[in-house]
């Protein structure tokens, strides 16, 4: 229960939501190079890293693969696009090293916010503000980009 409270997007919930939480989720061990979730696909599943390494990665023109980021820290929320419709995942992950997720069905999930809304309720209030540092995160780097660029294109 602690590693749920640890995670981002269940920062906040009461000792009773994080119980509830915690009935519904499933512990799994993975794989080094195991596929976890394929961007694209219906977003069925959100994962918490326990232990190991999950790596990031979208596709560039269907065939190259661009990582994105390399999540190694215990209570790492991932596979968040599965919370909001279409719930369709935006990356792939790949397990990096061999390690263990929690796993939360978003069907049961959504039920548990059916019974509790203040529940779901801070759940996504947690996801946008997770999402806003993400936006603000990308801005910076595309800055950077295009700094780099606009100084290659005038020298």
């Amino acid at each position: 229960m602690q590693l749920l409270a640890s995670c981002n997007i269940f920062q906040g919930l009461s000792e009773t939501q994080l119980q509830r939480l915690a009935e519904i989720t499933k512990e799994i061990q993975i794989e080094k190079g195991q596929w976890v979730l394929q961007e694209g696909h219906e977003g069925g599943e959100l994962y918490v890293l326990k232990e190991g390494a999950v790596e990031l990665i979208t596709k560039v023109d269907g065939d190259f693969e661009l990582p994105m980021a390399m999540l190694r820290d215990e209570g790492t929320c991932f596979g968040t696009s599965s919370l909001v419709v279409p719930h369709v995942y935006s990356l792939s992950a790949r397990c990096a090293e061999k390690g263990t997720l929690l796993v939360i069905k978003r069907a049961d999930l959504e039920g548990l916010v059916q019974e509790d809304q203040s529940l779901g309720c801070s759940i996504m209030k947690n996801y946008a503000a997770h999402l806003l540092k993400r936006l603000k995160e990308t801005r910076q780097e595309l800055k950077i980009h295009f700094k780099t660029l606009f100084k290659s294109m005038h020298s």
